[in-house]
């Protein structure tokens, strides 16, 4: 059954089903719905929770064992599984039919993962999981739909925002909803439920915008320049991990250039679209790098990449996040440019 993170309350209220399928590419809507149905359960006895993370050579079998075992610390168990953005795979599949063939009153399982694509809703493993549990996507939040979940935060605050206070809230945080929710307790914090008005907003915002990955490869896909030098700016003042930069940069370069390739191979976008899982609300943008970057432009990105992955991991880098936003750059308007010079390529 689906249910939308913003009916999932509601949805608590009138019981607890066996499994929770929480997928989609917002995550603080993950984490928040996964807390919640955490602690409706807890309400209901199921003070112990296991976690577990789809990794390499992961043992399913560990799954069975703690669904059927009876807990030495309490009489119910939530079992949170992480797919890691990875699909289960065929032993993983056959795990989540025998699971809905077991069904245990005293443990409920709750997995989360990236955003489920039609190919996964229609797998025999989804449906099976879905006709006795319920599916909660979590998409990214635009338009009216960002408005009244702006909305719903400052209500269960009790902070009262001027409404073009909430718009430049809305502007400046870009529909990073953990970045929204951080400055509410805060302004929640400050004000109590006083009248908050733009400027307080703006005050509290100078120079505190905050980005993520996310965010960077929606700006790659815009090519917008500006942007990217904006969150690139942040992301190394936030000491993001380098490496998870440079995976987010090669994710995109790498599903493009197979993209060209597909096209020039003859395949429809239609069915590009569907091989690499991008979404409707993402075609337009997809189109956009498509349009921009042809074939021999993201081999140039490619090699780029290769160059910094290489240099990185040998320590010969002098400024990683200077290296990654000039690949950035040739990622948003392709120019003929060699990686900024280190010890590596002297």
């Amino acid at each position: 059954m689906r249910c939308y993170a913003n009916q999932l309350p509601s949805q608590l209220k009138k019981g607890l089903a066996p499994f929770y399928m929480v997928f989609g590419e917002e995550p603080y809507q993950i984490t928040q719905c996964v807390m919640q149905i955490r602690q409706a359960a807890k309400q209901q006895g199921f003070d112990e929770v296991i976690k577990f993370t789809l990794m390499p050579g992961f043992d399913w079998q560990e799954i069975i064992a703690q669904y059927q075992s009876m807990s030495l610390f309490s009489a119910r168990t939530l079992i949170e599984f992480d797919l890691n953005e990875q699909k289960p795979g065929t032993q993983g599949s056959q795990i989540f039919k025998q699971l809905v063939e077991l069904v245990n009153p005293d443990t409920i399982l709750v997995l989360k993962g990236a955003k489920a694509s039609q190919d996964i809703q229609r797998s025999a493993w989804f449906k099976a999981l879905d006709k006795q549990g319920v599916f909660v996507p979590c998409y990214p939040l635009t338009g009216n739909h960002l408005s009244r979940w702006l909305d719903d935060q400052c209500d269960s605050l009790n902070l009262n925002l001027h409404n073009n206070a909430k718009q430049s809230l809305i502007d400046a945080t870009e529909g990073n909803l953990l970045a929204c929710h951080q400055e509410l307790e805060k302004l929640s914090l400050l004000y109590g439920s006083d009248l908050v008005d733009q400027q307080a907003v703006m005050q509290g915002l100078l120079n505190q915008s905050k980005f993520d990955i996310f965010d960077l490869s929606n700006a790659l896909l815009q090519g917008q320049s500006e942007q990217v030098v904006k969150i690139m700016s942040k992301l190394a003042d936030d000491n993001t991990e380098a490496m998870s930069i440079f995976w987010a940069i090669n994710k995109e370069a790498g599903s493009l250039l197979a993209m060209q390739h597909g096209r020039l191979n003859g395949a429809n976008m239609a069915d590009l679209y569907k091989q690499f899982n991008i979404w409707k609300n993402q075609q337009a943008t997809t189109q956009q790098a498509l349009n921009r970057l042809n074939i021999k432009a993201l081999e140039q990105i490619t090699k780029h990449l290769a160059q910094f992955d290489a240099a990185y991991k040998q320590g010969n880098l002098v400024a990683p996040y200077q290296a990654l936003t000039h690949i950035c750059l040739v990622f948003c308007q392709p120019v003929e440019m060699a990686l900024p010079c280190h010890p590596a390529f002297d």
